[in-house]
């Protein structure tokens, strides 16, 4: 039973984190110290989780992926996100963080995933999702339909960011979007999108890795904190989704703004 207990915190932690712009890394980090789960067994359990998240988004916007099948029937027309097209801006968008996060996984494990550095980030973020909510949000913008190549490859450097625990990836791709004159919901809806190659493609490398340490035994946490995970994922990502038609980013900001000094105090002396 505590197993379970942890598997279902853990899922509702990851679900709600991973496509808010408040860093899941952060979260299940602290989460998962607090709970007393850590090691290789914890890491295994987090890749599972995230692909739970994952699969929320591929459901929630199944039409959009199936649109990007050139010979299928187009579901948003006219649109730049569809077939070819949205194939060439969906690949733009994920190569830059694919090749950074593969060619510096070694540094960034042994320099930024420490307390000091995943506080700055949160920190950091915080201040930057202000600014731009304050300057870049009284710019003229365009529709996810209407994206350009120019912005795809924008948004995929802007996620290059994220590769520094406690940035979130959701926060550095929803900015970068709206920096680069997308609108809130369409840089959210983005960001969701070129999350499932990058995160497959991160969590497949782990499950690699990983797979030698995968035990029958932990089959029903696993599939515990998958399902949890996948649900409250598929729940955040359409409250968060109508929350942007009518509201801002800035509720986010100042969570992570005041949650960074905690964050710092209660992962003192711990090794990520």
């Amino acid at each position: 039973m505590h197993d379970l207990l942890i598997a279902t915190l853990l899922g509702i932690v990851e679900g709600i984190t991973e496509f808010l712009p408040v860093s899941s890394t952060g979260h299940l980090i602290i989460s998962g110290h607090l709970l007393g789960f850590v090691g290789d067994e914890a890491a295994s359990f987090e890749v599972i989780i995230q692909l739970g998240a994952i699969l929320s988004v591929v459901l929630l916007y199944w039409r959009r992926f199936v649109g990007l099948i050139p010979a299928s029937v187009k579901a948003f027309e006219p649109s730049n996100l569809e077939g070819w097209s949205g194939l060439w801006r969906i690949a733009l968008a994920t190569f830059p963080a694919l090749v950074v996060g593969y060619g510096a996984r070694h540094v960034i494990k042994e320099q930024l995933f420490n307390p000091s550095a995943v506080t700055l980030a949160l920190a950091i973020g915080g201040i930057a999702i202000l600014l731009v909510e304050r300057y870049a949000a009284k710019r003229k913008t365009n529709s996810l339909e209407r994206l350009t190549l120019p912005q795809a490859l924008g948004v995929g450097l802007f996620q290059v960011l994220a590769l520094w625990p406690g940035t979130s990836r959701a926060a550095a791709t929803i900015v970068g979007g709206m920096l680069l004159g997308l609108d809130r919901k369409s840089a959210a809806e983005f960001s969701f999108l070129i999350a499932v190659p990058v995160m497959l493609a991160a969590s497949g490398y782990e499950l690699i890795k990983m797979r030698h340490e995968m035990a029958l035994q932990n089959v029903l946490q696993l599939g515990v904190g998958f399902v949890i995970s996948f649900i409250v994922a598929l729940i955040t990502v359409k409250v968060f989704v109508s929350f942007l038609q009518r509201g801002k980013l800035t509720p986010f900001a100042w969570y992570r703004i005041l949650v960074a000094p905690i964050f710092y105090y209660l992962t003192r002396g711990l090794k990520f």
